[in-house]
């Protein structure tokens, strides 16, 4: 399921609409396409479209992505682990709409026509960690092995919690309990997961001790990624399937790495682009010269022009960072520094003595500038 129509026109809502206006509106929309309310054709694919925009623009990092690159953000790259400047390869098959409608209309609503929250299979939770990088890392790629602590399902009860397995007592195996509350305005009843079997409908007659019947424990996990070329600072790589473990036969949840790149002590990089300053002497700049500067990928020989001034920029087509979308280099730019000596021996002053006796003043910016003396 992936609507092409645009989340917001979906919802009725503007781009610039706040997080309770789209909720307000999504609220609206499901109760009056929810198939258990509304038997018109059609009616369920709208209540799912709508589901879809609402898990998008709820959620803040995935509605900055979605306004950055559209229904692109969430169709490139899912299969492999899905990587961008920004985006993190989320799929609209990842939506548990079920979830969101329990979690806004409660568990029960519609007289339990649906499964119990609790005993449905559900997806692990996504879990976010952030690795720093080298600049040098960054530009070229690397593997890097990451350690981080995952609800895991217990080895010593196979995730099940404990053993010789039983109907829940207290639910009937529903997973879900009623209560009733009797106030002055009259009889009010809700209902909520089993406190006993934690919504699975079902219970043991020897509970795990390694998990204390959770049937899960947290693990720390070692993981090696890959880290793509030309990654920045702020950028996510999402590691499918290597979350925190589902629950129910669930699906394990998703790893998202976000990158934070140190700075070069000579580069300075601004988008695919990198720049570095090049220290030249008033004698160089003046008559000219060949000098050779680091790249990327080793040094090479640049010509300074004669009359070359302080912030002159050269530019080296392809000399960049590779972008991680479009495969494509940024470019280097070269920006000139004309050092101004400050110790000069006696000689060296009376060269300079001797120079300015020339007509250094004739050019045309020295001459406006006296106009306003």
């Amino acid at each position: 399921m992936a609507s092409s129509r645009n989340y917001y026109d979906v919802l009725g809502v503007s781009k610039s609409a706040t997080d309770a206006e789209i909720k307000s509106a999504f609220r609206k929309l499901a109760k009056q396409y929810h198939p258990d309310l509304n038997k018109e054709p059609g009616a369920e694919e709208k209540f799912k479209e709508i589901g879809e925009a609402y898990a998008v623009l709820s959620d803040s990092e995935k509605r900055k992505q979605y306004d950055q690159f559209g229904h692109e953000a969430f169709t490139q790259g899912a299969a492999s682990g899905g990587f961008g400047g920004g985006f993190s390869g989320f799929s609209a098959e990842d939506i548990d709409l079920s979830s969101i409608f329990d979690d806004l209309f409660g568990g029960g609503m519609f007289g339990g026509s649906r499964r119990s929250k609790g005993s449905r299979p559900t997806k692990g939770q996504d879990t976010l960690v952030r690795v720093s990088l080298t600049f040098e890392e960054a530009v070229f790629g690397c593997k890097k092995t990451i350690s981080v602590d995952l609800d895991s399902a217990c080895d010593a009860c196979s995730g099940k919690g404990g053993s010789g397995e039983e109907t829940c007592s207290q639910c009937g195996g529903r997973g879900r309990v009623v209560t009733q509350q009797r106030t002055m305005f009259g009889v009010f009843q809700s209902e909520s997961t089993c406190p006993d079997c934690n919504g699975t409908g079902k219970t043991y007659k020897t509970v795990c001790r390694a998990c204390s019947g959770k049937g899960h424990v947290m693990k720390r996990k070692e993981i090696e990624i890959s880290v793509p070329e030309g990654v920045d600072t702020g950028h996510q790589l999402r590691i499918s399937g290597k979350g925190a473990a589902g629950y129910n036969g669930g699906p394990n949840g998703d790893i998202y790495i976000e990158f934070s790149v140190k700075n070069h002590p000579l580069f300075e990089r601004k988008e695919n682009d990198i720049y570095v300053d090049l220290p030249i002497t008033i004698v160089d700049a003046a008559l000219g010269c060949k000098k050779e500067i680091p790249t990327l990928t080793g040094s090479v020989i640049i010509d300074i022009d004669a009359g070359t001034q302080s912030g002159d920029q050269l530019r080296l087509k392809g000399k960049g960072i590779k972008d991680p979308m479009r495969k494509k280099f940024g470019d280097m730019y070269v920006v000139i520094e004309v050092v101004t000596p400050t110790k000069l021996d006696r000689k060296q002053k009376d060269l300079l003595k001797e120079l300015g006796k020339t007509d250094l003043e004739s050019d045309a910016s020295f001459k406006n500038f006296k106009k306003y003396l």
